[in-house]
């Protein structure tokens, strides 16, 4: 029989949506693959999934009904084993060949082949190639085994006795290979061909599905259920874009939210919804989180991008009168938008600064203490960052900041909606007349929250931005909760990925060490551990350490080399900087003297590494011995002026570049020079050389780094 199309669909009660579709793509992929590995689908056959809110299926091409046969070559055993002296069978060889299914009149055919040092006995055969029913059974216990459920629901079949496990009660089966039933079973159902439309606007019910390749075309025109998730989702999107533009508006953009409002519906119906325009008084985030949260509508932004009165819903009918529809939708938000607005006036009879009191009385870690006492930690930290970066003016506004930062946890608002932390606090510390450097400074400390993400606005924003994320890293590393593997349950490598960004994106010159060594500073004494236990490495090190692993990351997106990332890294802890320094790195290892001094860079080092006691810093020329000596230090007089000069003035590219004339003198100086020379003022005189030599080429990167 030739290949034709093959359709698997489990027709089950209302799936989870926010897993519908993971759940889709996981059960046509995990079925194809299995199918593809038993030889029964082409290895390019195209695999289409459907997923519903009551059925997950699958469509393949190219499936055929037995797959082809397989030759197989057996080993055996070696010749000295299975053949005596005479060429004839022994007992062994005659037992391997029954387990096989065959019996003494095959060894006349077996095959004789090195193995190792002996010689082997090899049996050839063919399996026969798997049948379709058996294979599709195989595939789909495969593929329910392994969906990624998020939980499993236990349920009684129709006998009353049988208890089986699935995401949701599977009512039918339908298993079609071209206009053939294959004959399988799963969760005590036998498969057909008879699957259900939509509850309410199917025109068949059931729906019998002439063959594979006809059912999605079946299911719209006859079931009323566009099949696929992505044409549903597209449907959504183009009943949105036609809804909103009639009244010169957009809907909100949201993809999670789309996605969930796809898992919900088997053929959407976009309805346009009102609300009294008196709640517009209260801020449109929590307007928006309130009308998505809770009832899955999705807002309408005039050109502004401010929040308008209305919005689209999306139903899963489609009356020929919608009133009743969009009245009832309207009804329901209503409570909520009141609930919204009644928090807000509310909360506004408290000022922030009146409620930090109460974060005394809030757990923030169980070894950390207080939300009240984190709130000191990071006005500290604050303080020093601002204090660097504009002086006392900024130090005191980036104090105020910190100090309100975390109030508004305490407002009903953000006890309803804790997305709306910073936000909530932005809107109250305007409306207690706080300029807009705090106010936004507020909203802004949690940024940037995710990939992505915008960074704070302002100088302020910015302070109580790295202060917090910090104190969050020194807290948690100081009481040993450190990420391990793909556990990071405080999110501390978000954390640092966002000091990154801030230090490197916003333009401030600021020492990563020195941060650290400040918040660490910031913790009372027994609070955390300020030293590695055993090892006396101290804890701002061991985040250094942190954050720099997260920066490889950061510039090798950018298109870096990781070991010039490296070399840029050993030697500058101001992120600012290390664009800059990449950019000459590059440009370095470009030069064909690179790879030599990169070489002679790294013997360098292990040399001055091995020395014991303290390198002398001045050269004496009366010891010099060797020509090659006298060439590498004048050569050194001539280059490194020019070479600090360049680096001084942020021209690390030429800084770098100068160092290409010092790659003859230096290899001259390994030809002929003897460092460690028994007389110790001569080798003093050749260390101290070497350690100038070292200074001046590691200024920009670390360019031993560069070598293989």
């Amino acid at each position: 029989m030739s290949a034709q199309s093959l359709l698997v669909e489990l027709f089950v009660e209302e799936l989870p949506p926010k897993a519908l579709k993971k759940l889709g793509e996981a059960f046509a992929a995990l079925l194809a693959n299995s199918l593809k590995l038993q030889g029964l689908a082409a290895a390019d056959a195209m695999v289409t999934a459907f997923a519903t809110p009551r059925r997950l299926a699958v469509q393949i091409t190219h499936v055929v009904a037995r797959a082809a046969d397989k030759p197989i070559s057996h080993k055996l055993m070696p010749v000295a084993v299975g053949l005596d002296a005479a060429g004839n069978a022994t007992p062994a060889l005659l037992k391997r060949l029954s387990a096989l299914g065959a019996d003494a009149s095959v060894v006349p055919q077996l095959k004789r082949a090195p193995d190792g040092k002996n010689e082997a006995l090899f049996f050839d055969s063919v399996a026969p190639g798997v049948q379709l029913a058996d294979g599709v059974q195989v595939a789909l216990e495969t593929a329910m085994a392994k969906l990624p459920i998020p939980k499993v629901m236990s349920y009684q079949l129709a006998d009353g006795w049988t208890s089986v496990s699935f995401v949701r009660p599977v009512h039918g089966l339908v298993a079609l290979h071209g206009a053939d039933i294959v004959p399988v079973s799963v969760l005590g159902l036998s498969a057909g061909r008879e699957t259900q439309g939509h509850r309410f606007e199917a025109s068949v019910n059931p729906v019998v599905i002439r063959d594979a390749g006809s059912y999605a075309e079946q299911l719209q025109n006859e079931g009323a259920v566009i099949a696929g998730f992505a044409e549903r989702r597209a449907e959504i999107v183009r009943q949105f874009d036609a809804m909103a533009a009639q009244h010169g508006l957009k809907p909100i953009e949201d993809d999670a939210l789309l996605d969930e409002v796809t898992a919900l519906v088997e053929r959407p119906n976009v309805l346009l919804g009102n609300f009294d325009e008196a709640f517009l008084d209260v801020p449109q985030e929590c307007l928006i989180l309130t009308m998505k949260a809770n009832q899955k509508y999705f807002p309408l932004l005039d050109a502004a991008g401010k929040l308008t009165n209305r919005f689209l819903v999306v139903s899963n009918i489609s009356p020929v009168d919608a009133s009743a529809v969009i009245g009832g939708n309207e009804r329901v938000v209503r409570p909520r938008l009141a609930d919204a607005k009644f928090f807000f006036e509310q909360d506004r009879k408290k000022t922030l600064d009146s409620r930090v009191l109460g974060l005394a009385r809030v757990v923030y870690h169980n070894k950390l203490g207080t939300q009240g006492e984190r709130v000191e930690r990071v006005q500290a930290i604050a303080r020093a960052i601002g204090q660097q970066l504009g002086g006392e003016t900024l130090a005191l506004q980036a104090d105020q900041a910190a100090l309100l930062a975390k109030a508004d946890l305490l407002t009903d608002m953000v006890g309803e909606f804790p997305e709306l932390q910073g936000i909530m606090g932005r809107y109250y510390a305007q409306h207690d007349g706080l300029g807009d450097d705090i106010a936004f400074a507020i909203e802004d400390h949690y940024k940037p929250r995710f990939a992505g993400d915008e960074l704070p606005r302002n100088d302020v924003g910015i302070c109580v931005a790295l202060a917090d994320k910090m104190e969050t890293l020194v807290g948690l590393f100081g009481i040993g909760q450190i990420p391990t593997g793909d556990k990071d349950p405080f999110a501390l490598r978000r954390h640092a990925l966002g000091v990154i960004r801030i230090l490197v994106e916003t333009g401030h010159r600021l020492s990563q060490r020195k941060m650290l060594e400040n918040a660490v500073a910031a913790f009372p004494d027994g609070l955390i551990q300020k030293f590695l236990p055993g090892e006396g490495v101290p804890l701002w090190k061991q985040i250094d350490i942190f954050i720099n692993e997260r920066a490889i990351g950061y510039w090798k997106e950018k298109g870096h080399p990781e070991a010039n990332i490296d070399a840029v890294l050993e030697v500058s802890d101001v992120p600012i900087e290390h664009a800059e320094r990449l950019v000459a790195v590059k440009a370095f290892a470009e030069l064909p003297e690179s790879i030599a001094l990169a070489a002679a860079n790294k013997r360098v080092g292990n040399i001055l590494k091995k020395v014991e006691g303290e390198v002398p810093v001045e050269v004496n020329t009366a010891l010099f011995k060797e020509s090659a000596e006298t060439v590498l230090f004048v050569s050194l007089a001539q280059i490194k002026p020019k070479a600090d000069a360049a680096f001084e003035a942020g021209d690390y590219t030429a800084s770098l570049q100068a160092l290409a004339a010092l790659k003859t003198p230096v290899d001259a100086f390994f030809d002929s020079v003897m460092v460690n020379a028994d007389d110790p003022a001569l080798k003093a005189n050749r260390l101290a050389l070497l350690k100038q030599l070292h200074q001046t080429m590691n200024r920009v990167a670390d360019i031993s780094r560069l070598a293989a």
